[in-house]
């Protein structure tokens, strides 16, 4: 097994728990104890909770949810397991190359979220992390995380603005939404780091207005930055729903991402871009039957 040299996630000290390549949040020692999950062995026998089915996501890919006590607390909070059992050679040969270095699976999401913390990015708390490697490739590894608290996600709920009746006091708090969400993207954005999945199911907002990011598995520091900044902005644009956002809307965004009160040839440019990927988009799955959000008026979701 390997040593782990990343940080512990926000500081905190160490569990009892913790191995070179096994840690488990203090505040969640306890109740892990309880429910067994005291090594990688006991994460990836793990059979209780519910199988969080994702269609075209490899074999070797398992995601369940499942429930735990942390200490100090009464409720019971959702805990999300990622795990990663044998995974390609292949595969794991491409995220060494584009990393520069050999890393686990699920080493790239905490890495990711750890990052995006420290640039005071919303993302979930990591609560639990493992992995083993053989000789040379990875056997497995694991990433737990916590639910987001008082939050969805923005293709399942959007603020009551988007949906009541257009008064002056409703059309303010929605530009203020699309500003706060453009300057968000924009944060995130400027860490470097593309998410390259970013549609609106992986953007959650709390009852207070916070923005969080999940999946970030591939939220990586691509070389081609210009082409995935134009691929996240395109999934963005195609999740969000016509019936929703306006024209008017969009160019809000668009002038509060880039920060300026007119736009310039530049950021013109990067419009047309987006537009066109979205459009090549929309082309690929009309072929497959489905109606693209953002050309979607009538009840359906994203």
């Amino acid at each position: 097994m390997t040593t782990s040299t990343s940080p512990h996630p926000e500081g905190r000290p160490s569990s009892p728990c913790e191995t070179p390549s096994f840690f488990v949040d203090g505040q969640f020692a306890e109740a892990f104890d309880r429910l067994g999950l005291i090594s990688l062995d006991a994460v990836f026998a793990f059979d209780s909770g519910r199988d969080l089915v994702k269609l075209n996501i490899g074999r070797f890919r398992r995601r369940v949810q499942f429930e735990a006590i942390p200490a100090g607390r009464r409720e019971p909070v959702k805990v999300f397991l990622k795990r990663y059992d044998h995974p390609p050679i292949l595969g794991q040969i491409r995220n060494w190359l584009s990393r520069g270095r050999r890393r686990s699976f699920a080493s790239l999401e905490r890495e990711a979220i750890e990052s995006l913390a420290a640039a005071g990015v919303g993302v979930p708390r990591i609560v639990a992390f493992g992995e083993e490697y053989g000789p040379l490739f990875e056997r497995r590894s694991f990433l737990m995380t916590e639910e987001i608290h008082n939050s969805q996600s923005l293709e399942r709920r959007l603020p009551d603005c988007f949906s009541d009746p257009a008064t002056p006091i409703v059309l303010g708090t929605r530009r203020d939404f699309i500003r706060r969400l453009a300057e968000f993207i924009q944060r995130f954005h400027a860490t470097g780091r593309r998410h390259r999945d970013l549609y609106l199911c992986h953007i959650f907002c709390s009852d207070a207005g916070e923005f969080h990011l999940i999946d970030l598995a591939r939220a990586s520091r691509p070389l081609l930055q210009r082409r995935f900044q134009i691929k996240d902005l395109a999934q963005l644009h195609y999740s969000s729903p016509a019936r929703h956002f306006s024209r008017t809307d969009r160019m809000r965004f668009c002038l509060a991402y880039v920060g300026r009160v007119r736009l310039l040839p530049e950021d013109k440019t990067l419009i047309r871009a987006v537009l066109r990927k979205t459009a090549s988009m929309a082309r690929h799955n009309v072929k497959h039957g489905a109606v693209p959000p953002f050309l979607e008026r009538t009840e359906g979701g994203c």
